[in-house]
Parts: structure tokens; sequence; C-alpha cells
């Protein structure tokens, strides 16, 4: 990931490394999309995707039930992320691999999201 000489907590969620990545990846790819999608398509899938990793560290260091509604919030982005990936597809933006790989990286983020969600029930 990076190097820093300050550390904080939330890092060591491999869940909140994941969704980092995955923002990381949307920025690149939505750099690509045509200039009319700008304030549109782009920064709509730019910030759904980037808002993951912003709920996920934002909520973690709050009670378990405050973190539960931020891993909702992180949870509900990376639905968002379905549809403007979606329509990112059907718009002829990305390839079908792209678009594979993204849904497989959603379906991942979201698995860990919910399961991170359990286990502070649970608690």
């Amino acid at each position: 990931m990076f190097k820093s000489e300050y550390h904080f907590k939330f890092e060591d969620l491999i869940v909140y490394q994941k969704a980092m990545a995955f923002g990381e990846r949307i920025n690149k790819i939505t750099e690509q999309f045509p200039k009319k999608e700008i304030y549109r398509l782009s920064s709509q899938y730019s910030r759904a995707a980037d808002s993951i990793a912003a709920n996920i560290s934002e909520g973690y260091g709050s009670t378990d039930a405050n973190f539960n509604r931020y891993l909702k919030m992180a949870w509900d982005s990376s639905h968002e992320c379905v549809t403007w990936n979606t329509k990112a597809f059907l718009r002829k933006y990305i390839d079908h691999e792209e678009f594979e790989e993204n849904r497989r990286m959603l379906t991942e983020i979201g698995k860990m999201i919910s399961a991170l969600r359990r286990s502070l029930k649970n608690k």
C-alpha cells in the first residue's frame, strides 16, 4: 500500500485496504471516460468508490453500533458502484473483463463488510 511513520489502526483492516485499492482502480478507469461524463458518471462512480473506504475509516474508532452504521453506508456505496459499473459497461467505457473484475472486487468487499457487521453484532 504505502509507508508512513504514522499509523492508524483502521489501516490494518483488510477490507479497508481492498476498498482503498478499489477506489484507486476506479479513479484510473474513470479518467479514461469521455469528457461529457466528468460531472456525471465519472464523478458519481469515483465518489461512491472512495466512499467505501472513507466510511470504514470514519466509523472505526467509534462504538460498535456507530461503526456498524458506517459499515452499512460503506456497503450501500459498494452497491451504488455496481450500478455505475454497469452503466460504464453499457456505455462501452469499460470492456467485459474490467466489468467482471470490478464486480468481483465489489463482491469480495461486500462480503467482508457483511462479515464485519455480523461480528460486531455478535460481540
